[in-house]
């Protein structure tokens, strides 16, 4: 689709998003159904990378206003695939051979979220505005969030819950990038970014205002909801002061870096055997 169309679709939808009577018309609804139809063939994205921006990604605010102006024009439909049945307003994705995407039941992925070829999903779950970059392996009971970006070849362990975001508009969604190994039980929420080829070991929690502590030199490092690339990380507290005391609140630590010399296949685990951590 050409810049000029999708510049028509972004007008149509910003003018729906502050007058919602005009989702009656016919247009409106057009470019609701044509926005989320680029996004489930991963032809438009929530967030895609882009340098000129602090944070190196770019989230386009009126893609995501598309999803949520989606809801209110679909019908609570069943829907029944062999032995289980559905009541959404939401269609499933289909046609996963096409695409080149593994799928092993009863995982389930909503249509408008985007799948790569070579993805693996697990019985697992993706939600509506997400994308999921090539040989990415959801495992099973994992969860990826409305409008998550997920990189290319980043495994996301058993039990992983990558939170969605739909509202406020403004909010960023989570960034998962290229290669990061995310261990069992991790939830990462909250637009909280994850740097290339980061490890997470089991039962990290990761919001926007989490503290992101490195520990590796002489004096701590603090991030604020952002693990840089390449970070072995692990679950950790420190303390703070409270009227009725000091108390232990939960952030995350980094304590070393993934190797260079170990093949990225192998690495995700040693990274972490290397540090004593389990995945």
């Amino acid at each position: 689709m050409s810049l000029n169309n999708i510049q028509e679709l972004a007008t149509t939808i910003e003018a729906a998003w502050s007058d919602r009577s005009l989702l009656s018309l016919h247009t409106t609804i057009d470019a609701i159904n044509q926005t989320i139809k680029l996004l489930d063939a991963g032809e438009l994205r929530v967030a895609e990378p882009n340098l000129g921006q602090p944070s190196g990604w770019q989230v386009n605010e009126w893609v995501k206003k598309a999803v949520i102006l989606y809801f209110p024009i679909r019908k609570m439909e069943t829907t029944e695939l062999g032995i289980f049945e559905f009541h959404d307003k939401m269609a499933l994705k289909t046609n996963y051979e096409a695409q080149g995407v593994r799928v092993v039941p009863p995982a389930v992925a909503r249509y408008g979220a985007y799948l790569s070829p070579g993805v693996i999903l697990m019985p697992s779950y993706v939600n509506i505005g997400a994308f999921v970059g090539p040989g990415t392996m959801v495992d099973t009971w994992a969860t990826v969030g409305s409008c998550a970006q997920i990189g290319a070849h980043v495994h996301l362990s058993g039990g992983v819950g990558i939170g969605g975001v739909l509202e406020p508009v403004q909010a960023a969604p989570v960034i998962i990038e290229d290669g990061v190994f995310v261990g069992s039980r991790c939830i990462v929420v909250e637009g909280a970014h994850v740097g290339k080829e980061a490890v997470l070991g089991a039962n990290v929690v990761l919001t926007g205002s989490s503290k992101v502590l490195d520990v590796t030199g002489e004096t701590p490092v603090e991030y604020k909801g952002y693990v840089p690339p390449r970070s072995v990380v692990i679950p950790g507290s420190y303390t703070r002061k409270y009227p009725a005391g000091e108390y232990q609140v939960p952030c995350a630590l980094i304590i070393g870096q993934r190797k260079a010399s170990t093949d990225l296949k192998t690495s995700l685990n040693e990274a972490l055997r290397d540090n004593n951590i389990a995945a």
